[in-house]
């Protein structure tokens, strides 16, 4: 495991990342560093994927109404506008807190 995934997945230090890094093969190509990247990065989205999902899971259950009905049967422009922009906001938070 790199420097770089030990500081994204366990958050640690200078002297940890040293310890890390002192641990793992002492030659990283380019290759193996843009697909420890890219496994983070897949990590990360299915991480925000979930929390997203549960957020609209949990949205539906709080709002007085059936909005899916509301959206697909009724044609409610409004209520469906208001929908996508509560998801859009969800996702500028999640994507906060992947970036850091």
């Amino acid at each position: 495991m790199s420097s770089f995934m030990g500081q994204v997945l366990f958050g640690m230090n200078n002297s940890g990342m040293a310890i890390l890094a002192s641990a793992s093969d002492a030659s990283v190509d380019g290759f193996s560093l843009v697909a420890q990247n890219a496994i983070v990065a897949i990590i990360f989205a299915v991480i925000g994927l979930v929390v997203l999902a549960v957020s609209i899971v949990l949205m539906s259950k709080l709002m007085p109404l059936p909005f899916w009905k509301e959206i697909e049967e009724d044609q409610n422009t409004a209520l469906g506008v208001m929908v996508g922009s509560i998801v859009i906001g969800i996702s500028i938070f999640i994507a906060a807190a992947i970036h850091g």
